[in-house]
């Protein structure tokens, strides 16, 4: 039996994966362990979980790989301030210390760090390298359920690429097409994440929430000002506008000039008209690149099946488009989209491309991106009693229904059940579930339980058989990361005096019979509930219909803003104990908010810093 462990790490989102003759076994990301959002050090934890996952110890594994090369990233650096020199120095100054300190020799590294976990692990020659767009579109490619598929990937930036084609073809995986730093869909819209005073690398999400509140009025002008685009989607950025090739900003002077106001200071100025219009013509045109990109694929090679990875494949808005376009019969994105995946890429890549192995299996491999810890119960009940939790424990049966009714009495719980979820996405291992009819839900969520910004859009969970009832799709959609309007007989049609209201003022405005997850413009992020992969949940929407008449629930991430997402019963009681939620379910053990001591009770609203 092969066993090939896939790390990647030192950018953000750190993680590990573990494959076993083609097998994937587990998979966590390092944040889930450290409590540090996207924590790029390192994946230590998540390392010793894969192993324990496996049972094995780290010198029996046969191949560790690593989801980039070091030396062709230093490459790009240097040439990178060479070309824009001597503009580029402070920044120059400040990464090389460290390039020539760690990452530059990060085999060492990587040897040094790896021997922790087992002192008879003693052979360097098991450490090999991917590189990192290769690595994405392995993720996508070989655990998707297709024979044969064109691959795209789009990111901030790998080694040079940004954005890949790739053919793949059984167990083959072909780069054919790339488009280079510093030329990067990615970090185009990352650089207007930075413009509207959120987060780069954490807030990209938000400016795609953000964008149904306002208007795409500047996306002409980005096109025109900001890029070269092609009729094929290829592109150039106009470097004169962007800071991030050089400098420790995303934009300049010029950047701010040209749509006339200065970068948004989160601490002093709020989110108005202006930023809400900005995020819309950024999401626009990142949909126009994404649509001309896939079509233009789609013609030259003929090929029914697509699959898509790198951070910008977690666009749902985008992904969403494409299929309805019908550009492709058939769409698979890889849940772990961004560089967490690519731990797992590395690994199949080296599987698949290296070791020659055939591919035989042609159904979804993720396993429902159920791939992280969980726990039995005698652990669960010791923690439970060392944290001083009240609970009850229930039949599987029992909790089902005790829960749903709880659920249409409006109660919000906090559900953590079986293994946790790889990728960004709460799928019904580590979520916080409402019901979807009440109105007020997704202003209470957000602003009691997720102590974050009230405009944030909810997603929700509905079983499949019941889906093309509810909303504009009729296909798979297990990890969250296709958006469809809700169905038009479930929509409530704005009034004139609705429809002159501004940004955040639509929020109060009921848009449908479920709308604590219809998002401003009747959209909703959708995540499709099989039996075959999470038979519990399934089990718990199929009561809340019995009670309610409606499939649907609100499915949120288990956390507050700025954390990651529980993976702990310790975690997911401190977060229960620490937010406004009234009901905390772990497994078949029940507890209720208000039979808890009070002196239990936790200040997280200021633990986590705000993503």
């Amino acid at each position: 039996m092969t066993s090939i462990l896939g790390i990647s790490a030192f950018y953000h989102d750190s993680a590990a994966a573990m494959i076993k003759d083609g097998e994937i076994i587990a998979a966590a990301q390092e944040e889930r362990f450290s409590r540090k959002k996207h924590d790029a050090r390192y994946p230590m934890n998540a390392v010793n979980y894969v192993l324990s996952e496996c049972k094995l110890k780290l010198s029996e594994i046969d191949h560790i790989v690593f989801f980039e090369k070091p030396f062709l990233k230093f490459e790009r650096l240097l040439e990178t301030y060479m070309a824009f020199a001597p503009k580029g120095f402070k920044s120059f100054s400040l990464s090389m210390p460290l390039w020539l300190r760690e990452k530059l020799f990060q085999k060492k590294f990587l040897f040094e760090n790896l021997k922790q976990h087992d002192e008879n692990f003693n052979d360097i020659t098991k450490i090999k390298f991917s590189e990192h767009h290769y690595s994405h579109a392995a993720s996508a490619f070989y655990p998707s359920p297709f024979k044969e598929a064109v691959v795209l990937t789009l990111d901030g930036v790998g080694e040079w690429a940004t954005t890949t084609v790739a053919i793949g073809k059984n167990n083959k995986l072909e780069m054919i097409k790339e488009i280079h730093f510093p030329h990067s869909l990615g970090l185009l819209y990352s650089a207007f994440t930075y413009y509207t005073g959120f987060k780069v690398n954490s807030g990209e999400y938000k400016v795609m929430g953000l964008a149904p509140y306002g208007k795409p009025k500047y996306k002409d002008l980005i096109i025109k000002e900001l890029m070269d685009l092609k009729e094929d989607g290829s592109f150039k950025l106009n470097m004169k506008y962007f800071n991030y090739a050089t400098g420790l900003t995303m934009t300049n002077k010029k950047f701010s000039n040209l749509f006339g106001q200065p970068v948004r200071d989160p601490k002093k100025d709020l989110l108005n008209n202006f930023h809400m219009d900005i995020a819309s013509s950024i999401q626009a045109v990142t949909e126009e690149i994404v649509m001309r990109l896939t079509k233009s694929i789609a013609n030259e090679y003929k090929i029914k099946n697509l699959c898509l990875a790198g951070g910008v494949a977690l666009n749902c808005v985008a992904n969403g488009k494409i299929l309805r376009e019908k550009i492709f019969d058939n769409i698979w994105i890889q849940p772990a989209a961004g560089d967490a995946g690519g731990s797992l890429g590395a690994a199949l890549a080296y599987w698949y491309h290296e070791l020659s192995k055939p591919r035989e299996i042609f159904k979804d491999q993720m396993k429902g991106a159920y791939l992280g810890p969980k726990f039995s119960e005698k652990d669960i009940e010791n923690k439970l009693n060392k944290l001083k939790g009240k609970f009850n424990k229930k039949t599987s049966d029992e909790i089902s229904l005790i829960v749903a009714k709880e659920l249409s009495n409006n109660k919000t719980v906090g559900w953590f059940q079986g293994r946790m979820e790889f990728g960004p996405r709460a799928l019904g291992g580590r979520s916080i579930l409402a019901d979807p009819r009440s109105e007020k839900m997704q202003k209470e969520l957000n602003l009691k339980i997720k102590f974050r910004e009230s405009f944030r859009p909810f997603a929700p969970s509905v079983l499949r058989e019941d889906l093309n009832n509810w909303f504009e799709l009729n296909y798979d959609s297990p990890y969250m990361l296709l958006v469809s309007d809700v169905k038009k007989d479930k929509q409530i049609t704005m009034s004139e005096k609705d429809e002159k209201l501004f940004g955040i003022e639509k929020l109060n405005i009921k848009r449908s019979s479920v709308p604590a997850i219809t998002h401003v413009d009747y959209s909703a992020r959708i995540q499709t509930v099989h039996k075959e992969t999470n038979p519990k949940y399934y089990n718990l929407l199929t009561q809340f219909k019995k009670i309610t008449n409606c499939p649907v629930l609100v499915n949120t991430s288990f956390n507050v803003r700025g954390e990651p997402i529980v993976c702990t019963i310790e975690d997911a009681f401190n977060c229960f104990m620490g937010t406004n939620l009234d009901i905390l379910v772990i497994e078949d053990f029940i507890l209720y908010k208000n039979d808890q001591d009070s002196s239990l009770l936790k200040d997280y609203k200021n633990k986590f810093e705000l993503d």
